[in-house]
This record gives structure tokens, sequence and C-alpha cells, in this order.
């Protein structure tokens, strides 16, 4: 027997106890006469004593051990004269009797604590070290549960687990495939999935009604902190619903899983048109923990002498609360901050709403203090209150100050991590326009179903009436990241051909790619739609934090990279000969 207890559950009630624990050596400290070790496992830590007066060889042996060493001891279960409140166990320590080597360690590259001393890459590469830090194994003991009560809630509303494949045909469509050679078809491929999409419209056809998964998804896009190759979606349809049903279940399972997991309860669940978030925030993800919505100001200041003003397309600002008090220095940083080219903003116009009820601008030379209460008034502001106004082309402007005003709720405390606002963002555009390529790509993907009453208006093929098509399509947003989306499906092979000849597929290519599921859609296709969340996202949002990588327990690096067994790495020529594969690195 290695262990009759683990190392977090001793408690004073076990005082006297006999036991046996086993365990790796966090720390130890020689006192003179005394030795104390503390152990650790995933359960917690318990302290060792050893007392040279009493056992000096014992002792000695236990002098010897150094960090990561796996050991077990047995012993007797003692009161702490010293107690520590800060540790579960901290009212008492074993009284080492007998000790055993298990595993002797090597000096870690790193301190095995919370507060380390490894960087992201060394970390990355003794991952398996990384992993017995406490903090970190409570983020996958999170993910753990959060799976768990998934799959509890989704079991009891009838929804059904199914696994789909993971080797599936490359649709090129959407972000890029990873594809897999396969040696007995020469020179042909399968592709690992983005999602299960194609496969889950097909089990509603196959009667399955509900269906969920958790399940791994890939795609070879640049990386974010909230992306990696290879990423958890917890994967939903369903049959015989309208988006009203799927947003009420969904809304069910996300007040499940926080009140379960983090004893939250949310509170309402905010719905808000796609072209209202765009007006009002610049994002079709806004946080909204946070006021500070745009005030649009072209009928206030344009035509005044101000020549950045009068060329723009459109002039917003937004109201920060309490921020009259910062410095011109502050207000340059700023300016700074938005010209950065990652925001590409040209500069940036400042009103101060001063205590006595007057206001000091950057442009105080073209506009009155009339103008400027006008302006303030517009943006609700009040005495002590700070306007930034950006201006220039729709778009741009727009994510602009999106940007900005993010950057604002942050610097003035606005965005707490313990306070979650949900919202449903609906009503998203059907397909959107690329100039570069010069032709429409779908807003989420060629299966989304546009709203009944604008499925006539696809016919017309008329450039301004696509651009204006809605889709039956919802985004979860929490605290300004999307976790998951969805949509109603096409479930009519008439509409689905259509759809992707307005997306620029020939009948053939449509057939190539999709004849499988098409065809499916002749036999007798149920209404249906679902929904995705993002898993990994789910559990960074959940714990406040902004990198996904801290809930995967085996990460990739910002180039896609696994420190820890070197991959992507070459493969053997003797493989490649038998895939008739022949690698050529363009420059």
């Amino acid at each position: 027997m290695y262990r009759t207890h683990n190392c977090g559950e001793l408690r004073i009630s076990d005082v006297g106890k006999e036991i046996i624990l086993s365990g790796w050596v966090a720390t130890s400290r020689d006192l003179g006469g005394l030795t104390f070790i503390d152990l650790r496992d995933r359960y917690g830590i318990t302290q060792l004593t050893f007392n040279m007066d009493e056992n000096a060889g014992l002792c000695q042996e236990a002098r010897k051990l150094g960090r990561e060493y796996v050991i077990k001891v047995s012993g007797t279960v003692r009161e702490r004269s010293s107690k520590n409140a800060n540790r579960p166990t901290g009212d008492i320590e074993i009284h080492v009797s007998r000790l055993e080597l298990l595993n002797a360690s090597k000096v870690p590259p790193f301190t095995i604590e919370e507060e380390t001393d490894g960087g992201d890459d060394l970390r990355m590469r003794y991952r398996y070290l990384d992993l017995r830090r406490p903090n970190v194994q409570q983020n996958l003991f999170f993910r753990s549960k959060l799976a768990i009560e998934c799959r509890k809630f989704l079991a009891q509303q009838d929804f059904v687990e199914v696994e789909t494949p993971v080797l599936i045909k490359s649709t090129p469509e959407g972000a890029r495939d990873f594809v897999v050679p396969s040696r007995m078809n020469k020179g042909q491929f399968y592709a690992l999935p983005q999602s299960p999409q194609t496969f889950k419209q097909l089990l509603m056809v196959s009667g399955f009604d509900r269906y969920f998964q958790i399940v791994k998804c890939f795609r070879d896009e640049d990386l974010r902190a909230d992306r990696q190759p290879e990423f958890t979606q917890i994967d939903c349809e369903m049959s015989f619903v309208t988006q009203e049903d799927i947003l009420n279940t969904f809304e069910g399972l996300t007040r499940h899983i926080f009140k379960s997991t983090l004893d939250v309860d949310l509170g309402e669940f905010e719905r808000m048109k796609y072209d209202d978030a765009m007006r009002l925030y610049g994002s079709d993800k806004p946080d909204l923990r946070f006021g500070m919505p745009f005030c649009e100001l072209n009928d206030l200041v344009k035509d005044k002498g101000f020549q950045i003003f009068d060329a723009a397309e459109l002039i917003i600002g937004i109201c920060a609360t309490g921020a009259a008090g910062y410095s011109r220095k502050q207000i340059d940083e700023l300016t700074e901050w938005v010209k950065r080219p990652q925001i590409g903003a040209k500069g940036l116009v400042y009103i101060r709403c001063e205590e006595d009820g007057s206001y000091k601008s950057s442009v105080d030379k073209f506009y009155s203090q009339e103008d400027l209460a006008e302006v303030a008034g517009r943006c609700s502001a009040k005495a002590g209150d700070m306007i930034l106004v950006l201006s220039g082309d729709i778009d741009k402007v727009r994510k602009q100050l999106g940007e900005l005003r993010l950057e604002m709720g942050s610097r003035l405390g606005l965005r707490n991590a313990k306070t979650f606002k949900p919202l449903w963002v609906v009503d998203f555009p059907l397909l959107e326009w690329d100039e570069d390529t010069s032709r429409f790509y779908a807003m989420h993907h060629p299966f989304t179903s546009p709203k009944k009453e604008d499925i006539t208006k696809m016919e017309s093929g008329e450039h301004e009436a696509l651009k204006a098509l809605r889709a039956d399509a919802y985004d979860l947003v929490i605290n300004g990241v999307e976790i998951g989306g969805g949509s109603i499906r096409i479930h009519d092979r008439a509409l689905q051909a259509l759809n992707f000849k307005l997306l620029g597929f020939t009948p053939e290519k449509a057939e190539e790619q999709f004849g499988f599921l098409m065809g499916a859609f002749e036999y007798g296709a149920p209404p249906h739609g679902g929904i995705a969340f993002g898993f990994d996202r789910l559990c960074a949002v959940m714990n406040g934090v902004n990198n996904i990588r801290d809930f995967i327990a085996f990460p990739k690096n910002n180039q896609g990279k696994d420190m820890m067994i070197d991959a992507p790495s070459a493969i053997d020529t003797d493989q490649l000969v038998e895939l008739s594969l022949q690698v050529k690195i363009q420059e």
C-alpha cells in the first residue's frame, strides 16, 4: 500500500492515527535538531517532521531528499504547535517513523510553486512539471468539472452524445484545414474537422433530434491568446426548433454551469441586434459590464471649420465617467495609444466637463462653449466626465472607438473579472462582401438559413439586397468574449443550392464538396438548428483570464508548436515514400 490518505485530507480530528502518505517533496527545512518536509500531491500539502533526538538515522535520510523526489512515509498524525491557517492541513503534521524513496529527481528547471521563476517557453518545454503547480492543476480540475456539468444538463434535456469522424473531407471554405495524407489512397487526403457541422446536420436527418458532443476541432489559422490550432467545442444540434427554442435551451445550460461550478446566478440575458451592437459599441461582441455607448455627433460638429471633422464620414464619441481629471500627459498617452498600427486612428479629440460647468477641449478654437455643451448633452456627460471623440470612415472608426472604449473600461476599473454580463447578439448579416476578391462570403457558414422573410430577396441577385440579407444566426457573448454561436440551418436542397450560388460555388463545385449533404436533404430533412460553445474559451472567461492555454493540458505556443514533444516536425523519408509525397518548401 502506497497510501492510506492523500496529502490534503488529514485534519485535527485525525490526531493519533497511524497513516501512510506518498507524494512529491515540495520543500524541506533543516532547523538543527528538526527537519521539516512539505509533501505534495494533487490534493494538497502535509508537513512531515523528523527529529534528530528520536531517530538520527531517519532524520539524516530525510536531509538527503531533494525537491520533487517521490517518497512514501509512515507515521503518526500529531497536532502542530505552530499552526498554518492558510493550509487546510495546517493544524496537523506527520511524525515520520519510516521513509521510503520511490524515485529521485533531477533539480527542476523552475520552481514548482504558484509563483514560479520559469518563463512561458521553459514551462511549456517541461509542461509535465508545470502541471504539478497547484494553480495550474486547479484550472484543469475546473475544466473537468465544467465538462461533467455540461453533460449532466444536456443529458437531462434528452440530448444524445454522438462521436463524429475526425478524418473527413477537406472543405476549404472558412479557415484553413489541417490535411492528412492517405497511404491506401495515393495522392488523396483527409482533413481534420474545423467543426462537426455537416455530420450533426446529417444526424438531424437521421432522426436523432437532439445531439451533443464535447469535441476536438482543428483550424490552421494564425494564433492569438484565445486561439489554438486544436480546441474543444460543446457542439449541439436540435430538430423541430426555432431560434427562440435554442436560445432558451442554452441560456439554461449557461445558467446551470455558472451556478454549479462558480455558484454564480447569472442575471438577465440581454438581446441585441447585430446592427445595434455595431452602431453602439463598434463590435459584434460588446462588453456590457459598463456603459460608454457611442454617441454620433455628425450633425453637431460638422461644418464648424474643423477640417478633420468636416471631411469625416462619421464622428463618434464616448463618455468616460469621472475621467475629467486626466492630465495632459495621460491624454497624450491615450492619443498615442489610438495611433498605434493595431488601432490605426489618426488622432483623438477630448472634451473635459469641468466641475464649474465649463468645457475644455483640444478643439476649443473651432467650437464655442454652447457647441461643446450640446455634445456633452448628446453623450449624457456630467461634470467630472471626459468625452473622447474619433472620426473617419464608418467601419474603421467604429472599430477604433470600440477598442478605445474597452481600454478606457480597463483603465477606469470597470471590467471586473468576477462580474458576468451575458448577451445574445442576433440578426447577423447572412453574407459579407470582400472587396479584394469581389465576392460574398458566409458570415457564419454556408449552411446558415436566412430569415424566412428575406428568402425572396436572395433570388434577385441584386448587390445591395444581398448585403442586407439577415440570417437566423445568434452569438452568445459574455464580458466582451464570443462564447459560442450558431444558427437555424437550411434544410431544403433548392435553398442550399441557391446559397452556394451566391457564395460563388458552381453547381459542380457545390456537388463535389457538399453533394452528400444536399442529397440527404431530399430524404425528409427536418427543420433544425444548433450552437457550439468554445469550451476552452468558456473556461477562461469564467475564471477571468484571457489566455485559453491556461485551461489546456498540453497547449501549443503562438507559433503553433508543442515545445515539449517538438511538434510539428519533419517525418522520415521512408514515410514520405510510402505516402507518395515529396516535400518542397516554398521560399
